[in-house]
């Protein structure tokens, strides 16, 4: 199998992966009417530039940047405009979001295709992914040009891509490097040249063996990238988690990636940064695991951002009597829904339906018993304890002492958490009250 690499600390939750694994991609339905809302992104929302009654077509852009750390959007669909207006999301906020009724032409824009792409320099590559609207897919939503446009005093040597995909239930980076492992190596190398790196890595998690022997097969003669078996442990995909696995670098409190000469993207921007290059596609699309025992066919769909989840979830079925739950991604990290009329956006990695047995409720959590489980593992060393108590108690400023912004948010704390308290949501709640 190779090196199998890890980190310090973490859980082994329950995967439930193999819902969804075996399942090949398959395209989901055209769509009838799509909501994109302009920010999808970490940064400043996109400008609409568009209007009420305006015919689009695929890929035709319809919200133009408005700052550096900003992404455009654009349609995924051919129709009319019909609304502008705020709409919810599945973070749980309002977000202004572009309606657009489709036509059921599918009418394309025409993409500029580059067959000498890997001939372009770096700026010209970099120019392409931000005017495809492509940020990190694996969650963070970061827009990619961005990432790849570091101060000049950081000098970057490595490229990581992230195949972990440690998040539970979730396959859908797993299907990309089993069916697409070639494409996800050449966005691997475009990345690679933007930087100016020699140096590129990809991290599976060992419990995807098929996706390992996927991708090394396809980075056969490539002798500046390697593969890595990365031990079965959640987080193990946290950027963080990954550099110290495979290159033994520790990011600083309050550092990031760069400060170490790093750079990590994920399976699905790679896919993205080579179809952007290579073939002019802005990120219109994108492979979503629709799963949990509470849907009746899971599955891993490719999904036209702005669908709706109900649109999705009817297509698989639909839910089984007994589910009590949808989560917007995984059920470590993901946002629990209110409502199913909620869009697919760049960054939704899934669409988790749990059933009665799955679910355990935090509703009716107690004190912290200072059992220090949550200590023991939390993979970047805080005290979770600690930091849902003063947040609990109002104290945000007092948070920030314990390094309240190096939590990356993973859920290991409460997953193993005794008295069952929220102490993710009480640390975002202090985030959200106090500056970094």
């Amino acid at each position: 199998m190779g090196k199998t690499a890890t980190f310090e600390r973490g859980i082994h939750p329950e995967y439930h992966k193999e819902l969804a694994a075996g399942k090949p991609i398959v395209k989901a339905k055209l769509p009838q009417r799509i909501v994109v809302p302009v920010s999808q992104h970490i940064g400043a929302p996109a400008k609409p530039e568009v209007g009420i009654g305006d015919e689009v077509k695929r890929g035709q852009v319809i919200g133009s940047t408005t700052g550096f750390v900003c992404s455009p959007v654009h349609s995924s669909i051919s129709g009319k405009v019909i609304a502008i207006a705020d709409f919810p999301t599945a973070v749980g906020k309002m977000v202004q979001s572009i309606v657009i009724e489709g036509d059921g032409k599918n009418e394309s824009v025409d993409f500029k295709e580059n067959p000498d792409y890997m001939n372009m320099g770096a700026d010209d590559i970099k120019a392409v992914i931000k005017d495809a609207g492509i940020v990190g897919m694996g969650g963070a939503a970061f827009p990619t040009n961005v990432k790849l446009s570091p101060p000049k005093e950081k000098t970057i040597d490595t490229v990581i891509i992230n195949g972990a995909e440690c998040e539970p239930y979730l396959t859908a980076d797993h299907r990309l490097m089993v069916e697409h492992p070639r494409e996800v190596v050449e966005g691997l190398k475009i990345i690679m040249k933007a930087l100016g790196v020699n140096e590129g890595h990809i991290g599976i998690e060992e419990n995807k063996p098929d996706a390992i022997e996927a991708m090394k097969s396809a980075v056969a003669g490539e002798s500046n990238i390697e593969v890595w078996s990365l031990e079965m442990k959640y987080p193990q995909g946290a950027e963080k988690m990954l550099i110290k696995a495979i290159k033994e670098r520790e990011v600083p409190t309050k550092g990031l990636p760069m400060d170490v000469g790093v750079v990590v993207q994920n399976v699905g921007t790679a896919l993205a940064v080579y179809e952007a290059v290579r073939f002019g596609k802005p990120l219109i699309e994108r492979v979503v695991t629709v799963t949990g025992a509470g849907i009746k066919e899971p599955a891993n769909m490719m999904v036209r951002i702005g669908t709706l989840m109900s649109d999705i979830v009817e297509q698989c079925g639909g839910l089984v009597e007994g589910a009590v739950k949808v989560i917007s991604g995984g059920p470590m990290m993901g946002f629990a829904q209110w409502t199913l009329d909620v869009p697919v956006v760049k960054g939704t990695s899934g669409i988790l339906v749990l059933a009665e047995d799955e679910y355990v409720s935090s509703e009716e959590y107690s004190t912290c018993i200072r059992c220090g489980s949550c200590i023991d593992v939390c993979p970047m060393g805080l005290n979770p304890s600690m930091l849902s108590i003063l947040s609990e108690k109002g104290f945000f400023e007092e948070a920030k002492e314990y390094n309240l912004f190096d939590c990356f948010e993973c859920g290991s704390c409460a997953y193993v958490c005794p008295a069952k308290r929220p102490m993710v949501q009480f640390i975002r709640l202090a985030k959200s009250q106090v500056k970094p």
